[in-house]
């Protein structure tokens, strides 16, 4: 097939094995001695090197456990059950495996083929993987002495390619990978495919990615929409755009249909080039396609216009995806509002959130907050206060700062009774008051004159304990007192 022409050919290496010691004194089979270099330890275990005594401990426990004649299935119950969880001879697993290999009446099949190399894939023995894998090669699995290869051979060496591409060992992964496609029947999967040029992609080997799916469509494996959107991404982390679009175009003709990471990847790499209106129209092209638009999709589109200034044309794309249903749930939308606030307007910032709250994207607390502060900011205090009204309505309780901000605000321009009304209100919906809400609303009866209301708080405050002492007591009520004194003077 086409991939064995990947790479330039090169044999397979083999990973040194050190000479088989002496064997030990143990009776028919006969157990090999530990190697010289003891196994790399698991991350989590601390080994030390073994001795005459420990050696002798591993014999006795494997004679205790696992006595021959023995079979797969009894090897893996051994491994998983028994040593897998000895904390002296864990690490010797793929020892005891090759041991088991020289008993002539046993033969390893998919079972302990499997165990052994995902075993060896999760604690990176990659050179002990790379062994494993070619004895695998050599001595296949039972099921492969019919007319078919075994079926349980590519995953094997699926999660052996994947593992050796996680860690960047993507010449091991190739090695692997033509290894397994002179055993298997047919083609590989496309999975497969996908992982080596992934690996490749993430190495920053683009070309040699490319040489995979070159491979891939001559062996007529069909690319499927992952192989796709990997490939893009590559060209547009290499700053080939235009080829992007190209890729993406032939993906198309191919009748794959692209999805959601597709349309994403693209409308950034827009983005990136300062394409804005092409991005949007790759977005909206996305809509006709009946791709549901993602939070990362939103993010890209308003946070990208928002970060070239373009604030206003992110409110009015923001609104037509809502007004077309389309705007996914849950898409917090503080960006624009917070970069209106910051420039001063708020106004705009509260019409864009009334117009898409209406339409059942409701706001972030974050963005509901910003924008009271906004409003506060600009002196419009009536916008603010129905806001904070919404919001409790809605049981978003607003953090004590924001809120008693808002309640001076009232204060401010006469309107303590609807301050102290938002108090109970936000009350109700599990908002706690502290000293100075209280004493903001004391003050604000204490300047309209209004005796009765504000010694009915001071009560309040009294009974919560915010009264350290009588002399304040006397003191808020004394000015209470005073203030209507000096209202009905003025107004006489």
């Amino acid at each position: 097939m086409g991939f064995k022409k990947l790479l330039k050919p090169k044999p397979l290496q083999l990973w040194k094995q050190p000479p088989p010691p002496p064997l030990s004194p143990i009776p028919n089979p006969s157990l090999p001695a530990p190697p010289p270099t003891p196994p790399t330890p698991l991350p989590t275990l601390t080994l030390s090197h073994h001795t005459p005594t420990h050696h002798a401990q591993l014999l006795s426990f494997l004679k205790a456990h696992l006595t021959p004649p023995f079979t797969p299935t009894h090897l893996l119950h051994f491994l998983k059950s028994k040593l897998r969880h000895h904390p002296s001879f864990t690490h010797y697993d793929f020892h005891i495996f090759n041991w088991a290999s020289t008993i002539d009446s046993f033969r390893h099949d998919h079972s302990t083929f499997e165990w052994m190399a995902r075993t060896l894939a999760v604690t990176d023995r990659f050179d002990d993987l790379g062994a494993l894998l070619h004895f695998m090669a050599s001595s296949p699995c039972p099921c492969s002495d019919g007319i078919f290869s075994c079926p349980s051979t590519e995953p094997i060496f699926r999660f052996s390619i994947n593992a050796y591409c996680r860690v960047g060992r993507v010449d091991e992964a190739v090695v692997a990978f033509e290894t397994m496609n002179k055993m298997i029947d047919g083609r590989p999967s496309v999975a497969l495919c996908n992982i080596l040029i992934h690996g490749f992609v993430k190495c920053g080997q683009h070309e040699k990615a490319l040489k995979v799916y070159d491979e891939m469509i001559k062996s007529r494996v069909k690319p499927d929409v992952y192989t796709f959107n990997i490939l893009i991404s590559s060209y547009c982390r290499n700053s080939r755009f235009g080829l992007a679009l190209e890729l993406f175009k032939e993906m198309r003709e191919k009748g794959c249909s692209p999805n959601v990471v597709s349309f994403n990847t693209l409308i950034k790499g827009f983005f990136r080039e300062r394409k804005f209106d092409e991005g949007a129209a790759m977005a909206y092209e996305m809509i006709e396609l009946g791709c549901e638009l993602s939070r990362v999709t939103c993010e890209i589109l308003i946070d990208g216009l928002g970060r070239d200034g373009r604030v206003s044309g992110a409110c009015d794309l923001l609104i037509d995806f809502s007004r077309k249903g389309v705007l996914p749930d849950g898409y917090d939308y503080l960006g624009p509002v917070e970069a209106l606030c910051g420039n001063g307007n708020a106004g705009r910032a509260l019409e864009l959130v009334d117009e898409l709250w209406k339409r059942g994207n409701v706001p972030s607390f974050i963005a509901c907050t910003t924008l009271i502060e906004g409003l506060r900011r600009l002196g419009r205090i009536d916008e603010a206060f129905r806001l904070m009204e919404r919001m409790l309505r809605e049981s978003m309780v607003p953090d004590s700062v924001t809120f008693n901000c808002l309640l001076q605000g009232l204060c401010n321009v006469g309107r303590t009774v609807d301050a102290n009304n938002l108090r109970f209100l936000a009350s109700r919906k599990g908002f706690d008051p502290d000293g100075m809400t209280f004493t903001i609303l004391v003050s604000g009866y204490t300047k309209e004159g209004k005796q009765k209301e504000g010694e009915v708080v001071v009560d309040e405050m009294l009974d919560r304990g915010f009264i350290p002492d009588l002399v304040t007591y006397n003191r808020l009520m004394d000015g209470l007192a005073n203030a209507k004194s000096s209202v009905h003077a003025a107004a006489s």
